[in-house]
């Protein structure tokens, strides 16, 4: 049987974090290539930021999704984010957990650190995401 080229995990003894929308462990075989997706911000080709959290957090995994697809890879070969989010509260920490069931209904969330910030590159930038994915 082939070995799986990303395997999600959320060992015993730690708690479960699938109701915060990510996972502990991720393991990759060494033979399997990386892909590093720059932090992606919430805006399209035009450069709009919404003023609107959620919006700007679709728009951010929609562009993670086109930057994968480049490489003919989804949502589901990523392995690790890292997301900063401007002036943090349970509020975003909710919408992050919804939009992240919508993209992983199966709860096999990539690991993911959430780094709270002042501010991010751009005025208006409220959110940004990179990512981590397996070939």
């Amino acid at each position: 049987m082939a070995e799986p080229i990303l395997e999600i995990t959320n060992p015993e003894g730690i708690y479960d974090p699938r109701p915060h929308g990510y996972s502990h462990l991720a393991s990759v075989p060494a033979d399997r290539q990386l892909v590093f997706v720059a932090g992606q911000g919430g805006s399209r080709t035009d450069g709009i930021l919404s003023d609107d959290f959620r919006t700007q957090v679709v728009i951010v995994f929609e562009n993670i999704a086109l930057a994968l697809k480049s490489r003919n890879l989804t949502m589901a070969n990523i392995a690790k984010l890292t997301t900063l989010v401007v002036d943090y509260d349970d509020a975003k920490h909710e919408i992050l957990i919804e939009e992240s069931n919508k993209i992983w209904p199966d709860q096999k969330f990539p690991v993911n650190t959430l780094i709270p910030v002042q501010r991010l590159a751009l005025n208006g930038m409220l959110i940004e995401i990179d990512a981590t994915a397996v070939g």
